[in-house]
């Protein structure tokens, strides 16, 4: 005899499962392959971001199979779906490159809906790369639900004339091409061998240094954002995240027990002493202000002052995240910050930061003593000052020393293209600052990552270490040198960026935290009488992202318009 109410009444899914009325529910559940123990266990999502393009992507669909495992050994019902993956390096010094940052909100939403419109109980987050894992995180803390990120892995260094190379090493080569210093045949042999596999390019770029975040704030398994993509721990790790997902439904642990002020706390903190990618000034704000909390650059900028830089990887130094995971990853490096941590925080995977410290197999190799630091600071700065009154970021780790306090003048560009083409030509000289400009959330729109305009200054004899880049746009996670972005308020929004005009002088001081345009007030005033936001030729989703986009400064999330004031409209009689 049918029983219609097998499930806890207090599950999600019970809504879609349970009793008569929900027999044409059922009846669907059916047509897609579950059976009755299926339907009346509970229903896991697997939000998957699995495609044919990215890298980092291309073996999620093999590592979803583990969590999927797990998920049944515990007596759960998997239910996979997939949302978007945008490639940031092939859609990188082109239109696709504003499609990134929108993106991230795309993904946050679609998995928000999957997994609203079909009640699950509890939810798995697979992503690797730049804009995904921060999308999924922000869909877990709005969600909060139980759930467990299982970030992707970093794919192994490629090798090129006996070092470890990897895509910055591509960008840059395509620079010393330009400039006579590679031949041909070396860019092809380069190119070749740079990036040999799958997973996340290797060096601390955006993407794993998103990945060493998500570790450090508790929601996915220890040493998950160390571990390489083809590496058996990562199938481990993947099916112990399916297992232990039950475990948090459950117990009903959810990401607003974990997502707390301390979590975010030691997460900077981590970040900062990796000499993490300047994204995360973006992004880290963007999940916080969905947990309901608000972390800002001054937050980034306060921590950096107390936390040394510990490791010094790619893009500014020679270690890749192979090498991160061989000297204990991401535990490792909180054992070094240990009287800052909050030890007694919980994690997914059921013990204290504490214990992951406790644990930590530091052997000595990349993270280097707290009392012998890379540098005394955090590798990330914050600047402001009339040229950024919002402010500003830059990877002050990734700097030569020289340019620390610089002085040169400005070369304004109203696009990435255009000064692209100048930099092809041989217009840009040492001295000079590029500002790049209506290229911000809004602007752009859509924030374009700009790693081909300083690849091709990192990677040029003649400019290296001699030419410092503006932009109220931003820069990827592997950009080194003096690549100052997320100048706020943007030009689009009438930010002193767009009042700089050609052969101004500009003065960046990272040590004192300041970014100055050398022009009287009074010219400024002047100047901004003529000035009007230029129409944004753009349609469909940019459209719409650039309407709603918010400054870099809060995290480029999107502000919805208001319906004060709203009244009844009825046709004229």
């Amino acid at each position: 005899m049918a029983d219609f109410t097998e499930k806890d009444s207090d599950m999600r899914s019970a809504t879609v499962t349970e009793g008569v009325d929900r027999a044409p529910h059922r009846s669907l559940f059916r047509a897609a392959g579950l059976d009755d123990e299926e339907i009346h266990q509970p229903l896991i999502g697997v939000a998957n971001s699995w495609n044919e393009i990215v890298p980092g992507h291309v073996h999620l669909d093999e590592l979803a199979t583990h969590v999927k495992d797990g998920i049944r050994e515990a007596g759960g019902t998997p239910l996979e779906f997939n949302t978007i993956a945008v490639d940031d390096g092939i859609a990188m010094g082109h239109e696709g490159m504003r499609s990134s940052l929108p993106s991230r909100e795309t993904i946050a939403d679609s998995v928000e809906l999957m997994v609203n419109a079909h009640q699950f109980d509890g939810l798995i987050a697979m992503a690797s790369c730049d804009k995904i894992v921060p999308g999924m995180l922000m869909a877990v803390a709005r969600l909060d639900i139980p759930a467990i990120v299982v970030t992707g892995g970093h794919m192994a260094a490629g090798s090129f004339d006996d070092e470890p190379a990897d895509l910055v090493t591509v960008f840059e080569g395509v620079s010393q091409h330009h400039e006579g210093e590679m031949s041909d045949d070396e860019l092809y042999e380069l190119e070749c061998s740079a990036c040999p596999g799958e997973g996340s390019c290797a060096g601390m770029f955006t993407a794993n240094t998103m990945a060493c975040v998500t570790e450090a704030l508790g929601l996915s398994w220890t040493e998950c954002a160390t571990s390489g993509a083809t590496d058996t721990a990562k199938q481990e790790i993947a099916r112990k995240s399916g297992r232990e997902i039950l475990r948090l439904v459950k117990e009903d642990i959810r990401p607003s027990d974990l997502l707390t002020e301390a979590a975010f706390e030691d997460a900077l903190r981590v970040d900062l002493a990796l000499g993490g990618s300047t994204n995360t000034m973006l992004h880290v704000p963007a999940v916080a202000a969905e947990a309901g909390l608000d972390i800002t650059l001054e937050d980034f900028e306060n921590l950096a002052e107390e936390t040394p830089h510990l490791a010094h990887m790619s893009p500014a130094g020679p270690w890749r995240m192979e090498h991160l995971r061989d000297d204990g990853g991401v535990p490792a490096v909180m054992a070094e910050l240990k009287a800052e941590m909050h030890q007694d925080r919980e994690t997914v995977d059921g013990i204290t930061i504490g214990d992951r410290i406790e644990n930590a197999d530091k052997r000595g190799t990349v993270i280097q003593p707290r009392a012998d630091p890379v540098h005394d600071g955090g590798s990330l700065a914050v600047l402001d000052g009339n040229l950024a009154p919002n402010g500003a970021v830059v990877k002050a780790g990734a700097m030569d020393e020289s340019m620390h306090h610089f002085e040169g003048r400005a070369r304004v560009f109203e696009s990435q293209s255009a000064a692209l083409e100048a930099l092809d030509g041989g217009e840009i000289d040492p001295g000079d600052v590029i500002v790049i400009r209506y290229e911000g959330p809004r602007g752009g729109p859509g924030m374009p990552e700009m790693l081909e305009p300083t690849s091709k200054v990192s990677g040029s004899p003649r400019l290296s270490g001699e030419v410092a880049l503006i932009t109220d746009g931003r820069f990827s996670g592997g950009t080194r040198g003096a690549a100052i972005g997320h100048v706020s308020p943007e030009a689009a929004s009438g930010g002193p960026i767009a009042l700089v005009e050609e052969g101004d002088q500009i003065l960046i001081d990272v040590d004192a935290g300041r970014l100055e345009l050398d022009v009287p007030a009074e010219t400024l005033r002047s100047r901004a009488k003529s000035w009007s936001p230029p129409e944004p030729e753009v349609t469909g989703v940019l459209e719409k992202y650039a309407a709603m986009a918010t400054s870099a400064a809060t995290g480029g999330v999107l502000e919805a318009p208001s319906l004060d004031g709203v009244e009844i409209q009825l046709p004229e009689q």
